[in-house]
């Protein structure tokens, strides 16, 4: 045998023995998938396999279609650079980008594998990557799965189409799909990116019955949709969310089909001038988009709706009978969620704001408003302003989401506050554990943030939220080793949560009087 040879190990995928890889001294490592064999690359620790496809480019006729498998290959495919980013505006200047550029070319998707899987039968994290459903993509720095993987797990990230790509509703396409459906084409993409996981990943070492998807933001959102969603049945096990539920949206939408179906047509006949879907698909693709990113629109026009197919009904209907996919559930947010809204306000809140605020939203519920969101001193006031502000944004959603799963569901939940943040900018507003923060933390890469002094309780926290996060998608449970002890969110432990600092621990909730005073004032 080449002595260069470190193993060849067979493992059983579907009907067929596949090799799993041929690792050698100096040698890429290859893995054959369904549709062919891809070479990655040896970082040391990790084997990277990038821009894998996993369904057809959703081009010309395709466009607005649920994906349909990728063409198959002959030889050796390349998998050592990322896939094009799916179309999108440029919505968030924080997102930084190592692709060749957008493109309506972009299904593809990442794998990261610990070096050492001989005979391994590795847990699979999948990541969905969050931007309001219409920015966002697999190629940025903060989320590479390097460093993760290195918790002995698989990290797989896949780019799902975005914005008017990804989210469009017309009656013609509800028509032609044969089940009255239409939209959510992103969320079918992340549906096909898992069956893809399910069928190809035992070849790279992974178990497909042992697989939690993952995500922050409009991710996070997604990861409670796909549970809720009949299509994602079987294909994961476990579910983390991170900053966002599909319940009370925050601006994403989850309208009902035919609502959207009259804006959408509206939207695109007024901007593109054409309305029916054979024009509306002969429209190039950068001239679709220009119509509608910034500043022609806010970017937020595309969203994901109530289809009938993907989701028979909303979201919060479907956890309410208990239909959705149960599994352990591990969410959570960021202590400061809110801080860009007050931070770039040009009016400061002052305790009359706030009472404005209270009066304008709740009306004849705006004295218990202000019970439970205090204006006694001004750093009380900025405070309770910043938190409503946040918990209006997205932790409301969030805190419903596991409430509803916990009232039909049978499976273990575990809760966080991220309340760390990053060292602050001197020059900059004070943004706290910002929207996001958490990023670089759960996938160990601070240092892919530039100019940033990163203090050693950065670094420790990071390393243990690794360890939770690995944990969880190993056992459903985050306990180890040496990590605080984090139990599960339950009435009897008085609804604990793991605040997540520089010294991490888990106390009791002393703010649920908050969300379930807003649950009330805003059920529907």
């Amino acid at each position: 045998m080449n002595s260069k040879i470190v193993c060849r190990t067979l493992v059983v995928w579907g009907m067929l023995a596949l090799p799993l890889a041929l690792f050698g001294a100096s040698e890429a490592p290859q893995v054959k998938t369904a549709s062919g064999v891809v070479e990655g690359k040896d970082d040391g620790a990790v084997h990277a396999f990038l821009g894998i496809p996993y369904a057809a480019p959703p081009v010309g006729d395709l466009r607005w279609k649920p994906p349909v498998a990728a063409a198959k290959w002959d030889g050796v495919r390349k998998a050592t650079e990322f896939g094009a980013h799916c179309m999108q505006g440029k919505v968030f200047g924080d997102m930084k980008f190592r692709d060749s550029g957008g493109s309506e070319d972009c299904l593809t998707l990442n794998v990261w594998v610990p070096a050492k899987t001989a005979g391994a039968k590795l847990p699979v994290m999948v990541w969905i990557y969050g931007g309001g459903f219409v920015a966002g993509t697999t190629s940025e720095a903060r989320q590479d799965g390097t460093h993760l993987a290195q918790q002995g797990v698989i990290v797989v990230s896949m780019n799902y189409r975005l914005g008017i790509f990804g989210f469009f509703v017309h009656p013609e396409l509800a028509k032609e799909s044969g089940r009255n459906a239409a939209g959510n084409y992103g969320l079918l993409d992340q549906v096909a990116a898992l069956h893809w996981v399910h069928e190809n990943i035992a070849a790279f070492g992974g178990d497909p019955g042992n697989v939690t998807i993952f995500g922050e933001s409009a991710g996070s959102f997604s990861v409670s949709a796909q549970m809720a969603s009949p299509l994602a049945k079987g294909l994961f096990q476990k579910a983390i969310g991170e900053s966002g539920g599909a319940f009370h949206s925050g601006g994403l939408s989850f309208e009902p089909r035919s609502a959207r179906e009259e804006k959408d047509v509206k939207a695109v006949s007024t901007k593109l001038g054409v309305s029916t879907l054979a024009e509306l698909r002969a429209v190039p693709a950068q001239k679709m988009l220009d119509a509608f990113a910034p500043p022609q629109s806010q970017g937020f026009d595309f969203g994901p709706d109530v289809d009938g197919y993907f989701l028979p009904e909303p979201v919060p209907a479907i956890f309410a009978a208990g239909k959705q996919n149960d599994v352990p559930l591990l969410a959570g947010w960021n202590h400061d969620e809110g801080s860009f809204e007050i931070a770039f306000s040009p009016q400061k809140p002052t305790a009359e704001s706030l009472k404005a605020t209270a009066q304008k939203e709740f009306g004849d519920k705006a004295a218990e408003f202000l019970k439970l969101y205090p204006s006694g001193t001004p750093e009380q006031t900025l405070r309770s302003a910043q938190d409503f502000a946040g918990d209006r944004f997205i932790a409301f959603s969030t805190w419903d989401w596991m409430e509803s799963q916990g009232k039909t569901g049978k499976q273990p939940i575990y809760r966080y506050r991220f309340d760390l943040g990053p060292p602050a900018d001197p020059k900059g507003p004070q943004l706290g554990a910002f929207h996001s923060s958490e990023i670089e933390y759960v996938f160990g890469q601070l240092d892919s943030k530039a100019g940033v002094v990163w203090r050693a309780e950065d670094r420790a926290l990071s390393e243990e939220m690794q360890k939770y996060w690995a944990d969880f998608a190993r056992s459903g449970d985050p306990n180890g080793a040496e990590l605080p002890k984090w139990p599960v969110y339950s009435a009897g432990d008085g609804w604990p949560v793991m605040f997540l600092d520089a010294k991490s621990a888990a106390h009791k909730d002393e703010l649920r009087e908050r969300y379930v005073f807003l649950a009330g004032a805003w059920a529907k």
